[in-house]
């Protein structure tokens, strides 16, 4: 296919004035400079997206389109204000104009009518997006950096698709499948996989174990066959540092390729990595990766929708699946050749149903291998239920609360914070707990704002109460931000009881351990553990019982807290799938896998993760360690 844009370019009739014909990453974009042909191509355009079985989108050129003033003014006299209309952000080199709205739906109009209205006036194509409904500098930023550096997102784009389409570059010999663990074999952390054909280069996930030291904490990037220029696509499942942190890096050492993921996943990816380098280098070294290279990364990430195939190379077709366990997290299925392998990717994953997010999909078009976590893959991970772990962080909150004391919550600023929000701002609407405030420090205020930017990744539940009765969860004046050290010092001294819900969720560092600090010797108070303590952190050594713990308070002095706060640890809220979740997914899965490989758990859990499906589903099962290498076909 590698002259399918001069084909493509000679099948349209000359009534159709075609000037250019390009790639955005594996869609083909075709402009032409025939008011009619553009307004109503005859379905000339429909009829090739048939024959290649490619997306191909048909735009104005450039010098068709109206001044951008006078375009901007019939956009606004178009547009109800009801829509709240906020910034109008023209992209001349690709022929687009963003409208960001408050009310995405009533700027689209019934059937896209007034979208239609636009088109015809200005000739641009409009495309439009969610205003946020917490302001987020980060989603500015990152929208802004798009605009701003057009001409090599389009130059960029363009390359990804030669890439692409222009066919192989190694030299095809025979066909097989090889898939390098570098990160998460039997561990939880620094998940990394390195997916080799003949033709194609692929990492699943570039994370950090965020609790190890330095020498276990990075994928293990000296691994012989791994080059970092041999790269041609990294898919990232989820925003967690875990499968995400590194990713900076590899743009940092030279990696000039795309990055797939979700548009949520790459807001929330951007936000972790920022907050990594500020918080967690602080007061030592210097970071690994800087804010340069997190730019960088966003300028090459390409954002696919659920169900979105998509090429990423000559051959291999990625789809991306609702996993969830976050938001915008994603099980990634690669269609391997033609029709050689089919592969699922679960990275972390969810098989319930939960008050924010839906739960993970089990039907695929073809499967032959399946990757899947363990992280509560063992016999005895049966964790109480939902509405257990809602009853026992009720009574925690009412008797806290009861003695006058604060409730700290270490949380993960990404998905279990929100769906405890949630709970909470319902539980005090029903009377179950006291009309408290609920203090939000660390990245989970700005998270909140991003979530706010795609609702339409929700439940049906909670989408339901945004579009039909105008009441967002993540607005409820029950929370309250702190943004400064005088607001947190304000919390602290407070007599009055209040929830407090802070970074990071395995207190290795943020908002959350200075709370402890000056929250763990005062017996009125309660300390609430909700997601994985990792090995080393200090929630798990708070879970094992430590009672005396020290830390360096600077000028080589150090301080001892003496633990005598109430120490809780509610496990069911996890974004994870229990054993019991894990087996009925297996069950569930259509089509069913040939082979299992176990990884992302501790490593007695992948063990008997693998062996129990073995048993029960009489297939192929593996549990590799770091470095083992499988070939897959």
């Amino acid at each position: 296919m590698a002259d399918i844009l001069a084909e493509i370019m000679r099948k349209l009739s000359k009534e159709a004035e075609i000037s250019l014909c390009n790639f955005e990453g594996a869609n083909i974009i075709v402009y032409t400079k025939s008011k009619d042909f553009f307004m109503d191509n005859k379905g000339k355009i429909r009829e090739l997206v048939n024959e290649y079985k490619k997306r191909i989108e048909l735009r104005p050129d450039p010098s068709m389109m109206l001044d951008m003033e006078k375009a901007k003014k019939i956009i606004k006299d178009t547009i109800p204000e009801d829509a709240k209309l906020g910034d109008v952000l023209f992209d001349p080199q690709r022929s687009i104009v963003i409208l960001e709205a408050e009310k995405p739906g009533v700027a689209i109009g019934k059937s896209g009518e007034l979208l239609k209205i636009i088109k015809e006036k200005t000739l641009w194509v409009p495309v439009v997006r969610r205003t946020p409904g917490i302001r987020s500098r980060l989603i500015e930023n990152i929208r802004g950096v798009l605009y701003e550096n057009n001409d090599f997102r389009k130059k960029f784009l363009n390359d990804v698709g030669k890439r692409i389409y222009d066919g192989w570059i190694r030299g095809k010999k025979n066909e097989w499948v090889r898939l390098t663990f570098l990160g998460g074999g039997r561990q939880v952390g620094r998940s990394c996989l390195y997916l080799q054909t003949p033709e194609s280069r692929i990492l699943l996930d570039c994370g950090i174990n965020v609790a190890a030291p330095e020498e276990h904490a990075y994928p293990l990037f000296d691994c012989p066959e791994f080059r970092i220029n041999e790269i041609d696509a990294v898919i990232v499942s989820h925003s967690h540092l875990d499968h995400c942190a590194m990713i900076p890096l590899l743009i940092k050492y030279g990696y000039k390729g795309p990055i797939y993921c979700t548009a949520p996943v790459r807001d929330i990816m951007a936000l972790l990595a920022l907050d990594y380098i500020s918080v967690g280098y602080q007061e030592i070294k210097n970071p690994p990766f800087s804010a340069a290279d997190v730019k960088q990364m966003v300028k090459q990430t390409i954002c696919l929708d659920y169900e979105e195939v998509s090429d990423i190379t000559p051959d291999i077709r990625i789809t991306l699946y609702n996993a969830g366990h976050t938001l915008g997290s994603s099980m990634v299925h690669l269609h391997i050749g033609n029709g050689l392998h089919n592969l699922l990717y679960t990275g972390d994953m969810n098989y319930e149903k939960a008050n924010l997010l839906p739960a993970a999909v089990t039907k695929f078009p073809r499967l032959e291998t399946l990757i899947v976590e363990s992280t509560y893959g063992a016999k005895d991970d049966i964790l109480p239920s939902r509405k257990e772990c809602e009853e026992q962080l009720f009574g925690i909150v009412n008797e806290t609360a009861k003695r006058g004391g604060k409730v700290l919550m270490p949380v993960l600023g990404v998905g279990r914070s929100q769906e405890i929000m949630i709970i909470l701002e319902k539980a005090m609407k029903e009377g179950k707990i006291p009309k408290i405030p609920i203090y939000l420090q660390g990245m989970v205020w700005d998270v909140n704002a991003i979530h706010t930017a795609y609702p339409d990744f929700f439940s049906a539940q909670v989408k339901r109460s945004i579009f039909h009765k105008d009441e967002n969860p993540f607005l409820s004046d029950t929370f309250t931000q702190v943004a400064s050290r005088k607001e947190m010092t304000q919390v602290i001294d407070s007599g009055d009881p209040c929830i407090i819900m802070a970074t990071s969720g395995m207190m290795v560092g943020g908002a959350s351990v200075e709370y402890f600090k000056n929250l763990a010797e005062n017996p009125k108070h309660s300390l609430v553990l909700t997601s994985y303590q990792g090995e080393g952190s200090l929630g798990r050594r708070l879970q094992n019982g430590e009672k005396e713990i020290g830390y360096a308070a600077g000028h080589g002095k150090s301080n001892v807290v003496r633990v005598k706060c109430d120490i809780h640890t509610i496990n069911g809220f996890t974004g994870h799938s229990t054993r019991p979740q894990l087996m009925s997914f297996f069950h569930k899965l259509d089509p069913k896998p040939k082979r299992i490989i176990v990884n992302h758990g501790e490593n007695s859990k992948c063990l008997d993760l693998a062996s129990s499906a073995h048993k029960a589903l009489r297939i192929e099962t593996n549990a590799p360690r770091n470095l083992d290498a499988l070939r897959l076909k």
